[in-house]
């Protein structure tokens, strides 16, 4: 190297200072407007954003120095987009890509082999817009490095920089090289078990929502059937030979001896009973169910088993069943105002009044915002023709939520007391 080619330091420093004020601000602006493009992500990754130190900025310059390469450092500005799972990497990668000017992109990592070590991590290297160099004193077309990591490769960066890049870590010390590899490899294991758990998760999830679904269009089909005729017109409530649409018989259902789950989890019998409960197969959701409360687990996982098999109970119009269920799984856990809620539900379809009255204000009292609930023992105490209470629980309904339903029956009650 020609001593002409030595960088000044006292020159590079003075630019340095110079702007960085507007970078410090440039920061902040970017940090901002990364978090809104990414607000729509479940997952609501964090944003970090920083300056490069003016010794960081010159040790780079030194090696671009050295290699020949452009002297242009062009991530003085460099943010970090933290994600929990390695799912989100890609929809946070997409998202950014739409709204920013993209000049390069690396990722790094991505050809390790199992033997060796280093994080992996996506950098875009991007063009700061325009509306935010306006505000600055930054020269047009700087740039800035947007690193999309999960939280575990963000953990990994950093002992990494601390024990590698700031030490100099030389590539002949092996078995520290070793340790390294099997850290690294541990934290990748990590996120892809955390992956799997996600995943899990949201099929569990999907499920519940599906027999959630199911499991209210029956409550309002049998309560709101009641509600809105006159007692001679008032239907038959299903009696328990009744097969519910598109269910199967209990001779058609396979796999619901105790045998078919003798290896399963807890969370596999879930997700089976789950599946079952929202293709109407009754029975063997009820028999699954049955499965996991014989392997005793605690009192927590018992009472939603109790508060599930009585919602396939009540599917199959086993009203007794779906009662005893429900009070089981209150007794279990005293602060379930569903399981006593749904137990409201189903003596509201008996048409037994002051029981359902009983059980929603139980439920009220664990839990007081409730506008469904509030709804619901509205309706009992309109069929009781109690009609200033009705219109009480219909007020506080609204008051919580705005609901069709609760408006139209509001309107059905004034009638009432106009009369």
């Amino acid at each position: 190297m020609d001593d002409n080619t030595f960088p000044d330091h006292n020159s590079l420093s003075k630019e340095y200072d110079t702007l960085l004020p507007e970078r410090a601000i440039t920061v902040l602006e970017m940090e901002s407007w990364i978090a809104k493009i990414l607000a729509s992500m479940y997952s609501r990754p964090r944003v970090i954003g920083r300056v490069k130190s003016f010794d960081s900025y010159f040790k780079k310059y030194i090696r671009l120095l050295k290699t020949g390469s452009s002297l242009t450092v062009s991530d003085l500005i460099g943010i970090r987009v933290i994600c929990p799972f390695l799912e989100d990497l890609t929809l946070a990668e997409e998202l950014l890509k739409k709204k920013f000017k993209v000049l390069e992109i690396e990722r790094k990592g991505g050809d390790h082999t199992f033997r060796e070590f280093g994080y992996e991590s996506v950098h875009l290297l991007v063009a700061i817009p325009d509306k935010i160099i306006e505000r600055t004193k930054l020269p047009k077309g700087e740039t800035a490095e947007i690193q999309i990591r999960t939280i575990l490769q963000d953990a990994w960066a950093e002992v990494e920089h601390e024990l590698v890049y700031k030490a100099e870590f030389t590539p002949f010390d092996n078995p520290l090289k070793r340790k390294l590899a099997a850290v690294n490899a541990s934290l990748s294991l990590a996120d892809i078990i955390f992956q799997e758990i996600r995943s899990y998760q949201r099929e569990l999830n999907g499920e519940l929502e599906k027999r959630r679904d199911s499991f209210f269009k029956k409550i309002e089909d049998s309560t709101d059937a009641v509600l809105l005729s006159t007692p001679e017109e008032s239907p038959q409530l299903p009696v328990d030979t009744t097969e519910p649409i598109g269910a199967k018989k209990p001779e058609d259902n396979d796999a619901i001896t105790d045998e078919a789950y003798g290896n399963a989890s807890i969370d596999e019998l879930l997700l089976n009973a789950l599946y079952a409960h929202n293709k109407n197969q009754f029975d063997k959701a009820i028999a699954v169910y049955s499965s996991i409360l014989k392997l005793k687990p605690d009192k927590a996982i018992c009472s939603l088993i109790y508060k599930h098999r009585g919602m396939a109970f009540f599917a199959r119009s086993h009203y007794e069943e779906a009662i005893a269920d429900f009070s089981e799984s209150l007794k279990l856990d005293p602060k379930s105002y569903k399981s006593v809620y749904y137990q409201g539900i189903v003596h509201s379809v008996l048409q037994q009044y002051s029981k359902a009255i009983e059980a929603f204000n139980k439920s009220i009292d664990i839990n007081p915002y409730q506008p469904y609930c509030l709804f619901r023992r509205g309706q009992a105490y309109y069929h009781l023709e109690d009609y200033p209470h009705a219109l009480s629980d219909c007020e506080a309904a609204l008051a919580l939520e705005s609901s069709e339903a609760v408006l139209k029956f509001k309107d059905l009650v004034l009638n009432k007391l106009k009369m």
